[in-house]
């Protein structure tokens, strides 16, 4: 059977919100700020147990969270040293027989900001998060992407540019989430930042 690459998105330095939104829902070994790390997304879901073993066996990374659905496997693989990320995703490369440029190329599917959110609105989506909170009269910026793992990294470019809170960030299944909160001015840079990111990566158009 053949494996399809869907993700292969290098992170250079994990911002701090997002290390412990990954911490807090991961089974694996957990990242710390700033580590490089590497999300990997390959269809069938089954197939990414191969590609970790590849990686595990060539270089010193640690898996930090490995999903596997019948449709889409994904891990995320992370260390100190960026070199040995590097290493790994190669590793899954060439395991493949592809380049990273074979990789589906991601689309932003929705992009919302909700303005001054309303208290009961507030209240419904701070029960649904694993990461901060946030208070009424905050923007709400929603964002998703397909293929899915490709919004970790939108998020990972949020927060550097912004000054934000991390609500959600679900980096698996048929589409990834991002919810962040924060002030007007600092959630449009962040949306700002988050779309630049997807347009950047390049890739082949999905099949239809």
């Amino acid at each position: 059977m053949s494996v399809s690459l869907r993700t292969h998105i290098f992170l250079d330095a994990l911002q701090p919100q997002l290390t412990g939104h990954i911490c807090s829902t991961c089974r694996g070994f957990w990242p710390v700020p700033y580590e490089a790390c590497l999300f990997v997304e390959v269809a069938p879901g089954m197939a990414i147990h191969r590609l970790l073993d590849r990686a595990l066996k060539g270089t010193q990374v640690h898996p930090a969270t490995i999903v596997v659905e019948r449709a889409y496997g994904m891990v995320m693989l992370h260390a100190e040293d960026k070199g040995q990320v590097q290493l790994a995703g190669q590793a899954i490369l060439d395991d493949l027989g592809v380049k990273e440029t074979d990789r589906v190329k991601p689309k932003v599917v929705t992009n919302t900001i909700i303005r001054s959110i309303e208290p009961d609105h507030a209240q419904v989506v701070n029960k649904l998060r694993f990461g901060s909170m946030i208070n009424p009269g905050e923007s709400l910026l929603i964002m998703e992407t397909v293929p899915a793992a490709y919004i970790a990294f939108a998020a990972n470019e949020a927060e550097k540019a912004a000054n934000v809170q991390l609500l959600e960030c679900t980096s698996f299944g048929a589409f990834g989430r991002l919810y962040m909160g924060g002030s007007e001015a600092e959630i449009d840079e962040a949306a700002k930042a988050a779309n630049a990111a997807i347009a950047a990566i390049t890739g082949k158009e999905p099949k239809e």
